[in-house]
């Protein structure tokens, strides 16, 4: 009987099938039926259930050929044992000729097909190994359709935290906002944002970043956001609520690594006076009629570090009929095409923006993302981004 891969297939491509019998004269008569079904295969023998755990933790056969009764084994403890190491394998079980029911029985347990000994013939033999291989695949498949459906079902649970409808009642503010996940990955990161009008007619926002990617970090922006959205409408702002913010993170993060940076902002009912905190969060631009401008604000430490400080208000005038967009660093940490490498930066992202200022919220940020996009070399790594757009209206 020849060696196998560890891939499953040996050096011609041919499919390892491990037979787990420990009477070399039933051994032989499967090798002889094998040969004689027309499946190519190559075989590797294992004569115990202990021999049969070491050739799995080297080989990846497709399909292991099991006898029942091994005699290192009790009623099914040789199926759970094989069915736990064979991974991506199927299972076939031998049974006697007065263990049919065991067979049936080894089904229910998680094995693919069953044969009963005296009464395997070639043709039969290579038909049953070929479909309990591809019914593996397909159980594998289903398997994974499924995990990906679950995924997907948690991703629009998360979009919808991270993202939410803003929370406006009469202010005449236009909020256009825009989320992307990181390339190559289906999964929402920790950027987070949300807009809300107080009882005072006081527009808040808030835009936020969690440090990592994955769903852990996408819930813990959900969680702030949430917290967020509750202590502004419950009359908390300013450093009071970025200290309480940061409690709350150190409550709910699963790592003391893990850090958030944010800006929260009022925007006041006299359309011109803007309220600015930031916590290590990047600056935002400023639009004034057909012209764009950076704004770096007073910046603060970022939420979650072993650090005493202070969050300090900043406060920004705003032009007649002006505007401002918040964004997380993913817009603007791309790597240009070219060497020695370079990054777009924040300047360079106003140099982008300035070229679309005429538009309004929607056309500015769909223009921007895309030129931005364009800008990034198409092999570098880009990190999510959410970016928002504030702007009163004429009403």
């Amino acid at each position: 009987m020849a060696h196998g891969s560890e891939d499953g297939c040996d050096a011609a491509g041919q499919p390892l099938v491990l037979l787990v019998e420990d009477d070399p004269q039933d051994a032989l008569i499967v090798e002889e039926l094998l040969e004689d079904s027309g499946l190519l295969v190559r075989l590797e023998w294992a004569r115990s259930v202990d021999e049969a755990r070491r050739a799995l933790a080297g080989l990846r056969p497709q399909c292991v050929l099991l006898d029942l009764g091994l005699p290192d084994a009790h009623e099914f403890s040789a199926l759970s044992a094989v069915i736990e190491e064979a991974g991506d394998a199927a299972v076939v079980v031998l049974t006697g000729l007065a263990e049919e029911q065991a067979g049936l029985a080894a089904l229910t347990a998680g094995a693919q097909d069953y044969l009963v000994k005296g009464r395997v013939e070639a043709e039969w033999l290579g038909r049953t190994l070929r479909y309990a291989m591809q019914r593996k695949q397909s159980e594998q498949a289903a398997v994974a359709l499924n995990a990906e459906r679950m995924r997907a079902k948690e991703n629009e649970r998360l979009e919808r935290g991270l993202l939410p409808t803003p929370l406006l009642q009469s202010m005449p503010i236009e909020v256009a906002s825009r989320y992307r996940p990181s390339r190559g990955s289906a999964t929402l990161g920790g950027d987070f944002y949300d807009v809300v009008e107080d009882d005072e007619k006081v527009v808040h926002a808030l835009i936020g970043d969690v440090c990592g990617h994955g769903p852990d970090e996408a819930a813990l922006g959900v969680c702030l956001r949430i917290a967020w959205r509750a202590l502004v409408l419950s009359g908390v702002t300013g450093p009071t609520l970025l200290r309480r913010l940061e409690r709350v993170l150190e409550a709910e993060r699963p790592s003391s690594e893990i850090f958030v940076t944010l800006s929260t902002l009022e925007l006041d009912h006299d359309r011109r006076t803007v309220r600015i905190w930031r916590a290590g969060h990047p600056g935002l631009l400023v639009h004034d009629g057909e012209t764009v401008t950076l704004a770096e604000p007073g910046r603060g430490l970022a939420l979650g570090f072993p650090v005493q400080t202070d969050w300090h208000q900043d406060v920004l005038e705003l032009p007649e009929g002006g505007g401002l967009t918040l964004y997380t660093d993913g817009l603007f940490e791309r790597r240009l095409p070219g060497e020695p490498a370079r990054w777009l930066g924040e300047e360079g992202l106003l140099d982008l923006a300035a070229r679309h200022a005429h538009l309004d919220g929607e056309g500015f940020l769909d223009a921007l993302i895309a030129d931005v996009e364009a800008a990034t070399a198409p092999d570098a790594p880009a990190d999510d981004l959410a970016v928002v757009h504030l702007r009163w209206t004429e009403r």
